[in-house]
């Protein structure tokens, strides 16, 4: 019967030779590429040793960045969470008390923000999703660890550390 498409090839298996019967040509093939692969130079890194430079576009481990006076710029709008397709990101808001108007920029911020490092796919759509530009995958790679539990992040190894503005200005006008 002749198909609609007319797209449908027909293969016709033909009888094995007797050098394809016995198989030693493909074996013969096989072995004269791994003893060429043998005496190759290939180009290893002995990693902790040598660090390989990375690509511009790399993504690597999470930092949630403060503004310019140190203030933690996450509002805990939750786009990024909202964006991640694994829903490796987890947070929750509160509202800004008196005097802590030098720790947040707005009167809403993430009292927790969680990662699960073990579910993220490093795709950086939270990056993209974030109107504040307050989390980049700029970091290092993940590192390895033993528990399960020490790969959900919060902020205390997401945020960046908290920097003086004042001597950070002395120091370009001594410099």
């Amino acid at each position: 019967m002749q198909s609609l498409s007319n797209r449908k090839k027909v293969l016709e298996q033909k009888p094995m030779s007797f050098w394809e019967r016995i198989y030693l040509p493909a074996i013969a093939k096989g072995l004269s590429i791994t003893i060429k692969h043998f005496f190759k130079k290939i180009p290893t890194i002995k990693y902790p040793e040598e660090i390989r430079p990375y690509s511009k576009n790399f993504r690597g481990q999470h930092s949630l960045k403060r503004d310019e006076l140190g203030r933690e710029r996450c509002t805990a709008c939750g786009l990024c969470a909202l964006s991640c397709p694994a829903e490796a990101i987890t947070m929750t808001a509160g509202e800004r008390k008196k005097g802590e108007e030098l720790l947040f920029r707005e009167e809403k911020y993430a009292v927790v923000y969680e990662i699960n490092m073990l579910r993220c796919i490093f795709c950086g759509l939270c990056e993209e999703a974030c109107p504040k530009e307050a989390i980049y995958l700029d970091g290092k790679h993940v590192t390895a660890d033993y528990l399960r539990k020490d790969f959900i992040y919060g902020k205390d190894k997401l945020l960046e550390p908290k920097f003086d503005i004042t001597k950070l200005n002395q120091q370009q006008i001594t410099n």
